[in-house]
């Protein structure tokens, strides 16, 4: 199993620095994603609300490592590592992390009268998130690339669509929460739910080369084939029966076209639509009232956000 995290999962909104259980908050959530055995979580903008040198002497010591391969300083040095490689049941995985991309620097750190503020900038993501799956790919030969985007929805679509070596990209910015797994021109697009109210399960199957298949479509597929194929016989009996040839031309177009539906819900069903022998399965936990807390954690909890507190 290899936990990770997509980001923007320190701080409730970009402008909650200054309340005063910001940071021990945010201390918290740190210590308790690598305490979890986290591997590697993105940085995202509700992240860098403290900035850089927060989360980095945040996990100093911790296993959890931060990633990002394009948020750089005024001198286009990297702040994170771009990616990460490990190894989870046999299976070679390269981790790779993504951070907005910004028009202009920014402030890498809340201004402190008197010193100077330092700068970062997001460079641009596709560039960025190509150039570390290429190299992944081909140095490191890994056999999954995953992709951590704490970008916006709609940058994290166009890495699916255009970004070759990719196999998946959780995408994180938003709070979009639970959804669907999206197949793009080259990797799949995940949800991983939000702010921590639901943990995203991708369970992956390995069997050979290829792309991935969806097993959920998969079954879909099934079930649809068993409704065309009960159409079809009805629409051929239909067709066996009626002497109008105007009618009799209908049907037979009906015929055709239904034909061509079960050939292709054949295909997805069999799972050689592109001939892939990889699957995954992506389904949801909800951490609710009946998903029982830790005591100890919970202690903790109850030292920043008292039993009863507008934020508990």
């Amino acid at each position: 199993m290899l936990v990770l995290d997509a980001g923007n999962a320190l701080f409730r909104s970009r402008d909650s620095g200054e309340a005063p259980d910001a940071k021990a908050r945010a201390e918290l959530l740190l210590s308790q994603l690598d305490a979890q055995g986290t591997a590697a979580m993105a940085v995202g903008t509700r992240d860098l609300v403290l900035g850089v040198d927060f989360l980095k002497k945040g996990t100093k010591k911790a296993k959890l490592k931060l990633l990002s391969a394009n948020l750089v300083d005024d001198k286009g040095t990297p702040f994170f590592p771009a990616s990460l490689v490990t190894d989870v049941g046999g299976v070679k995985v390269g981790v790779v992390g993504v951070s907005p991309a910004t028009a202009q620097p920014v402030a890498a750190a809340p201004p402190v009268k008197g010193r100077p503020t330092p700068m970062m900038k997001g460079l641009p993501v596709e560039p960025a998130v190509a150039a570390e799956a290429k190299r992944l790919r081909e140095q490191e030969k890994v056999d999954l690339v995953v992709v951590l985007a704490a970008v916006p929805y709609d940058e994290a679509l166009r890495v699916a669509e255009r970004v070759e070596g990719v196999d998946f990209v959780v995408q994180s910015h938003e709070g979009r929460g639970q959804g669907i797994a999206q197949r793009q021109a080259f990797a799949t697009l995940i949800p991983p739910g939000d702010r921590g109210r639901q943990l995203a399960k991708l369970e992956l199957g390995l069997d050979g080369p290829g792309r991935f298949t969806d097993i959920t479509e998969q079954n879909r597929a099934r079930q649809n084939l068993g409704i065309v194929e009960n159409n079809l016989a009805k629409a051929k009996e239909r067709l066996a029966a009626e002497k109008d040839a105007a009618k009799k031309a209908s049907y037979e177009q009906a015929v055709a076209g239904l034909e061509a539906r079960r050939a292709a819900l054949k295909k997805v069903a069999e799972g050689s639509a592109t001939g892939a022998a990889r699957t995954h399965l992506l389904s949801y936990i909800q951490l609710g009232s009946d998903v029982p807390a830790d005591p100890a954690v919970q202690k903790l909890v109850e030292r920043i956000e008292p039993p009863g507190s507008a934020a508990h």
